[in-house]
């Protein structure tokens, strides 16, 4: 019964796709044929529909000899499936448009060539102002007040980057910079919190990424948690193998302590369908000294209330990418608590990273690519006056 469930939910799925993209196709089709009449159909469709489903082609296994062909056909489709989200929004603009003015009695002649130009041309921007988004990197900085000590005298730095999606389209070039970008916050302790990995181990074995994450620094040490994607990739005992081989510990419902300060890390939610569950907040702090700073990775952003009860002081998520492409982040704003910024609930802090890479086109609107700078004040610390330090304000997104 499940997988008929599943199968029934496949078919919908490619159903609702190949209707949306008939829907496009169609449009273009029309706007071709009024700049070239004797454009041939079958060639139209038949290139319009690899492209289509490039990315899904892309994610077929092929011998060793084809893999750069589907690794083609991954970043193809990556690129249409942005331009699939901009058509789906722009072209009923453009029909209702139409209707309105076929009501009025205007001259259409010129409307497909005028209309079709200038949705082309806001294809251009969306494409290039969307990319800026996401390979130029902004570093938010918070301040934050915890009432706990570790016998220091100085703030505790901590750097944290989530959503890195390491793969064939976010590659060596941006972990470089994001590398170089924590170690000049010359950080405490880096927190990776998850989806580190875009599904598949192969590319980040094969462009050697380790390496590069290998050259991060922190006094206290780098830990990271598994995202929903490491989950998918199938990969996890191989890849918790290789970043301890580095130095960064993957805490998978674990609890380390350093310096003072515990840093808990607690399996993606995705455990709770297909990996066996994983241990409740509250569990998981069995036996740990609560007077001390608890600082809590969970990639995907819930159990907030959970975790202020259970005294956890900050909360770190990322998973949402903000909708990383507008007007998605209407959606993952009602569909989460905090789905990115910043929450203080009781005396839990929250933080929800938008991300540093993307899932799918390396495409942003209405979001940035970020990193996180947590300036964390304890009691004793030099900075410490007894008034509740607040967050930086948010940045106003462009």
């Amino acid at each position: 019964m499940k997988n008929l469930r599943m199968l029934a939910g496949a078919a919908v799925m490619v159903l609702v796709l190949g209707l949306v993209n008939f829907y496009i196709g169609w449009h273009l089709w029309v706007l071709l044929r009024e700049w070239s009449p004797g454009i041939h159909a079958a060639l139209y469709w038949t290139v319009f529909l690899v492209f289509a489903f490039s990315y899904i082609l892309g994610r077929i296994p092929l011998p060793q000899p084809l893999r750069p062909v589907g690794r083609l056909f991954k970043v193809i489709g990556s690129y249409y499936l942005a331009c699939m989200e901009f058509a789906v929004i722009m072209l009923p603009l453009a029909d209702l448009l139409y209707g309105v003015l076929v009501l009025a009695g205007a001259d259409l002649s010129a409307y497909v060539t005028e209309a079709g130009a200038t949705l082309l041309v806001l294809l251009a921007l969306f494409l290039i102002w969307g990319s800026r988004n996401a390979w130029s990197t902004v570093v938010r900085t918070h301040r934050l007040q915890v009432d706990k000590s570790i016998g220091t005298s100085v703030p505790l730095t901590v750097a944290v980057a989530s959503d890195l999606h390491l793969g064939n389209i976010v590659g060596n070039r941006h972990l470089r910079r994001m590398v170089e970008r924590i170690n000049a916050m010359q950080p405490d302790i880096v927190l990776l919190a998850g989806d580190v990995l875009d599904d598949s181990i192969e590319p980040f074995l094969r462009n050697r990424m380790e390496q590069q994450l290998k050259q991060l620094k922190a006094r206290h040490g780098v830990y990271a948690v598994l995202g929903n994607h490491e989950y998918y990739g199938g990969s996890i005992t191989q890849y918790t193998e290789v970043m301890q081989s580095i130095g960064i510990k993957v805490l998978q419902d674990e609890v380390v302590e350093t310096s003072g300060v515990y840093v808990v890390g607690r399996k993606d939610k995705t455990a709770e369908a297909i990996a066996g569950g994983r241990l409740s907040v509250e569990a998981l702090l069995t036996g740990v000294d609560r007077s001390k700073p608890i600082l809590m990775m969970d990639h995907q952003p819930t159990g907030f209330g959970a975790a202020s009860e259970a005294g956890v002081d900050v909360l770190l998520s990322g998973h949402t990418h903000r909708g990383q492409i507008a007007p998605n982040h209407w959606i993952t704003r009602r569909l989460f608590e905090l789905d990115w910024g910043y929450l203080l609930k009781n005396k839990l802090h929250v933080i929800v990273s938008s991300g540093y890479g993307t899932w799918g086109p390396p495409i942003r609107l209405a979001s940035r690519s970020e990193l996180i700078k947590l300036e964390i004040v304890l009691e004793g610390s030099k900075s410490y006056g007894g008034e509740k330090s607040t967050p930086a304000a948010k940045p106003v997104l462009i």
